[in-house]
């Protein structure tokens, strides 16, 4: 049997930055495993198979989640929130990348236990290298916890 579980969840609103994400990730040969998600609920949904995502297994999830901050529904804030307060969920790496800069929204974060914050990029040059660095880091050089 081959293994179907997705090894990143990518939770973002914009369809544009979705779209240059994946084909980052993609183009660097990480992953061809990619969820995208456009809201909060709906990362949700998808980490805890409610929704359209009730088939998924609750064992097997993804490796890293891509998480913007500015989404509607549900704000990033609450899924990080969310899931770094949950035993079952909290050891799944969470990368915000995100175009806030602001110093409140990085300490609120990382005081909810995010893994890393990173601002977009406004170039889409740079911001293909800094999604090709980061699949790498977090999909090949970071050790995963046996979940």
């Amino acid at each position: 049997m081959t293994n179907t579980a997705i090894e990143i969840l990518l939770a973002e609103d914009n369809i544009d930055d979705a779209t240059l994400t994946i084909r980052a990730l993609k183009k660097s040969g990480l992953t061809n495993k990619i969820q995208h998600v456009k809201d909060g609920a709906e990362a949700l949904d998808f980490i805890y198979c409610k929704g359209d995502f009730t088939d998924r297994n609750f064992d097997e999830q993804p490796r890293l989640i891509l998480l913007d901050l500015k989404m509607p529904k549900v704000s990033g804030m609450e899924v990080l929130e969310k899931l770094k307060s949950d035993p079952k969920t909290n050891t799944i790496p969470i990368v915000v990348l995100t175009s806030s800069k602001e110093d409140p929204d990085i300490k609120h974060c990382y005081a909810l236990g995010v893994n890393s914050y990173i601002v977009k990029p406004v170039e889409s040059a740079n911001f293909f290298n800094v999604l090709k660095e980061l699949g790498c880091y977090w999909m090949i050089h970071n050790v995963h916890p046996i979940i």
